[in-house]
Protein backbone atom coordinates (compact mmCIF):
# COMPACT_ATOMS: atom_id res chain seq x y z
CA UNK A 1 0.00 0.00 0.00
CA UNK A 2 1.23 3.59 -0.30
CA UNK A 3 0.67 5.66 2.41
CA UNK A 4 1.64 9.34 2.18
CA UNK A 5 2.89 10.88 5.30
CA UNK A 6 3.06 14.83 6.22
CA UNK A 7 3.64 17.12 9.52
CA UNK A 8 4.45 20.20 10.63
CA UNK A 9 6.83 20.85 12.85
CA UNK A 10 5.46 19.76 15.90
CA UNK A 11 4.81 16.80 14.26
CA UNK A 12 7.82 16.28 12.16
CA UNK A 13 9.95 14.00 15.03
CA UNK A 14 6.93 11.46 15.37
CA UNK A 15 6.61 11.49 11.32
CA UNK A 16 9.96 10.54 10.65
CA UNK A 17 9.43 7.91 13.31
CA UNK A 18 6.38 6.57 11.56
CA UNK A 19 7.84 6.61 7.81
CA UNK A 20 10.33 4.34 8.65
CA UNK A 21 7.53 2.53 10.91
CA UNK A 22 5.24 2.14 8.11
CA UNK A 23 8.06 1.26 5.42
CA UNK A 24 8.88 -1.83 8.19
CA UNK A 25 5.07 -3.52 7.65
CA UNK A 26 6.23 -3.25 4.22
CA UNK A 27 4.23 -0.17 2.44
CA UNK A 28 5.36 2.30 0.76
CA UNK A 29 5.69 5.35 2.59
CA UNK A 30 5.79 8.52 0.76
CA UNK A 31 7.22 11.26 3.23
CA UNK A 32 5.55 14.55 1.91
CA UNK A 33 7.39 16.59 4.28
CA UNK A 34 7.88 18.96 6.77
CA UNK A 35 11.60 17.91 6.51
CA UNK A 36 12.61 20.00 10.06
CA UNK A 37 11.01 21.25 13.49
CA UNK A 38 11.20 24.72 12.00
CA UNK A 39 8.09 26.35 12.73
CA UNK A 40 5.28 26.17 9.47
CA UNK A 41 1.46 25.88 8.39
CA UNK A 42 -0.18 22.05 9.23
CA UNK A 43 -2.68 23.41 6.40
CA UNK A 44 0.25 23.20 4.00
CA UNK A 45 0.65 19.75 4.78
CA UNK A 46 -3.23 18.89 5.05
CA UNK A 47 -3.45 20.08 1.54
CA UNK A 48 -0.27 17.67 0.20
CA UNK A 49 -1.94 14.81 2.24
CA UNK A 50 -5.34 15.14 0.37
CA UNK A 51 -3.68 15.92 -3.00
CA UNK A 52 -2.31 12.74 -2.83
CA UNK A 53 -5.22 10.54 -2.08
CA UNK A 54 -7.50 12.32 -4.50
CA UNK A 55 -4.60 12.23 -7.11
CA UNK A 56 -4.70 8.01 -6.47
CA UNK A 57 -1.02 8.50 -6.04
CA UNK A 58 -1.05 7.22 -2.29
CA UNK A 59 -4.44 5.11 -0.64
CA UNK A 60 -4.20 6.25 2.83
CA UNK A 61 -2.64 9.20 4.31
CA UNK A 62 -1.11 9.66 7.97
CA UNK A 63 -0.94 14.21 9.12
CA UNK A 64 0.37 14.87 12.14
CA UNK A 65 0.91 18.67 13.92
CA UNK A 66 0.88 19.37 17.34
CA UNK A 67 -2.60 18.31 18.81
CA UNK A 68 -3.87 16.71 15.66
CA UNK A 69 -7.17 19.41 15.95
CA UNK A 70 -5.70 21.39 13.51
CA UNK A 71 -4.65 19.30 10.75
CA UNK A 72 -7.84 17.44 11.14
CA UNK A 73 -9.78 20.29 10.55
CA UNK A 74 -7.70 21.60 7.85
CA UNK A 75 -7.82 18.16 6.27
CA UNK A 76 -11.61 17.66 6.45
CA UNK A 77 -12.06 20.90 4.61
CA UNK A 78 -11.17 19.17 1.55
CA UNK A 79 -13.89 17.42 -0.77
CA UNK A 80 -13.32 13.19 -0.94
CA UNK A 81 -11.23 13.72 2.88
CA UNK A 82 -12.40 11.64 5.66
CA UNK A 83 -9.69 12.59 8.48
CA UNK A 84 -9.92 11.42 11.69
CA UNK A 85 -7.59 12.69 14.57
CA UNK A 86 -7.16 9.79 16.93
CA UNK A 87 -5.63 8.71 20.32
CA UNK A 88 -6.69 5.53 20.42
CA UNK A 89 -6.41 1.81 19.03
CA UNK A 90 -10.07 1.43 18.55
CA UNK A 91 -10.52 4.72 17.03
CA UNK A 92 -7.59 4.36 14.39
CA UNK A 93 -9.59 0.46 12.91
CA UNK A 94 -13.11 2.08 13.77
CA UNK A 95 -12.70 4.89 11.75
CA UNK A 96 -11.92 3.46 8.65
CA UNK A 97 -14.06 -0.05 9.18
CA UNK A 98 -17.04 1.85 10.03
CA UNK A 99 -16.99 6.24 8.58
CA UNK A 100 -13.71 4.96 5.51
CA UNK A 101 -11.34 7.35 6.86
CA UNK A 102 -9.21 7.72 4.81
CA UNK A 103 -6.28 10.41 6.80
CA UNK A 104 -5.33 9.07 10.06
CA UNK A 105 -4.48 12.59 11.62
CA UNK A 106 -2.16 12.58 15.20
CA UNK A 107 -1.09 14.98 17.47
CA UNK A 108 2.74 14.68 17.73
CA UNK A 109 2.92 16.59 21.39
CA UNK A 110 0.15 13.96 22.87
CA UNK A 111 0.81 10.52 21.30
CA UNK A 112 3.67 8.34 21.94
CA UNK A 113 5.81 6.79 19.71
CA UNK A 114 4.64 3.23 20.85
CA UNK A 115 0.90 4.27 20.88
CA UNK A 116 1.02 5.78 17.45
CA UNK A 117 2.60 2.32 16.29
CA UNK A 118 -0.26 0.42 17.41
CA UNK A 119 -2.85 3.25 15.82
CA UNK A 120 -0.76 2.82 12.59
CA UNK A 121 -0.59 -0.70 12.65
CA UNK A 122 -4.18 -1.24 13.19
CA UNK A 123 -5.42 2.00 10.56
CA UNK A 124 -3.62 0.62 7.68
CA UNK A 125 -4.74 -3.27 8.39
CA UNK A 126 -8.23 -1.88 8.30
CA UNK A 127 -11.06 -2.32 5.83
CA UNK A 128 -13.94 -0.15 5.56
CA UNK A 129 -17.06 -3.03 6.08
CA UNK A 130 -19.52 -1.52 3.30
CA UNK A 131 -22.53 -2.65 5.75
CA UNK A 132 -25.13 -1.63 5.04
CA UNK A 133 -25.81 1.07 7.97
CA UNK A 134 -22.03 2.31 7.12
CA UNK A 135 -22.69 2.79 3.61
CA UNK A 136 -26.04 4.50 4.65
CA UNK A 137 -23.96 7.05 7.14
CA UNK A 138 -21.21 7.70 4.71
CA UNK A 139 -23.81 8.12 1.87
CA UNK A 140 -25.98 11.01 4.09
CA UNK A 141 -21.94 12.75 4.85
CA UNK A 142 -21.14 12.85 1.28
CA UNK A 143 -24.21 14.24 0.50
CA UNK A 144 -23.85 17.26 3.36
CA UNK A 145 -20.29 17.36 1.76
CA UNK A 146 -22.15 17.83 -1.82
CA UNK A 147 -24.36 20.56 -0.63
CA UNK A 148 -21.48 22.60 1.31
CA UNK A 149 -18.97 21.97 -1.67
CA UNK A 150 -18.44 25.17 -4.36
CA UNK A 151 -17.83 24.23 -7.67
Amino acid sequence: MIVALASDHAGFTLKQELVAFVRGLGHTAVDLGTDSTVSCDYPDFAEKIAAEILGGRAEKGILLCGSGVGASVAANKIPGIRAGNCEDYYSAHQGVEHDAMNVLVLGGRIVGGALAQDMVRAYLDAKYTNEERHARRLAKVKAIEARYSRT
